[in-house]
């Protein structure tokens, strides 16, 4: 019977917990605050190559998981699945403006990473990385607004 009641009490332990969740590396972090805030991109890196945001390129993520921003010309909106510590962008829906070629490589090579899968999210002193299966990289800081 004592078994019993101490294996029921785990689960509400840990729900009524404060808000860490284990990292599989051993460790305890909160998981990243993703919704709720604007995110200036700084720059997507994807096959060795790092490519630095135009001024324009933001997210921000509703607590509806509904993402909306700029990916350096073009405007995008799309839902997400957030899972702690992961994120899942599903097809984003984007304008078509013409843009000139740097924005349209760096526009791509977003894209290509949010559309990748479920992406590792991480933060440190407030930057947020997001990271593909592949080892891609975007990196965010908060917009100054925040």
């Amino acid at each position: 019977m004592t078994l019993t009641v101490a294996a029921a009490l785990v689960p509400l332990a840990v729900a009524c917990g404060n808000g860490t969740a284990d990292t599989g590396s051993g460790s305890v972090a909160p998981p990243p605050k993703l919704t709720g805030t604007d995110w200036r991109v700084d720059s997507v890196t994807e096959g060795g190559t790092t490519h630095r945001a135009p001024a324009a390129a933001r997210i921000r993520i509703d607590a509806k998981g509904r993402a909306t921003g700029n990916l350096g010309c073009n405007t995008f909106s799309a839902p997400t699945t957030i899972d702690g510590g992961r994120i899942d962008f599903g097809t984003l829906r984007t304008t078509r403006m013409a843009c000139d070629e740097p924005r349209t490589t760096f526009e791509r090579a977003l894209t290509r990473a949010l559309e990748s899968g479920a992406l590792t999210a991480r933060t440190d002193d407030g930057a947020l990385t997001l990271t593909t299966g592949e080892g891609g990289r975007v990196q965010l800081t908060p917009s100054a607004s925040e």
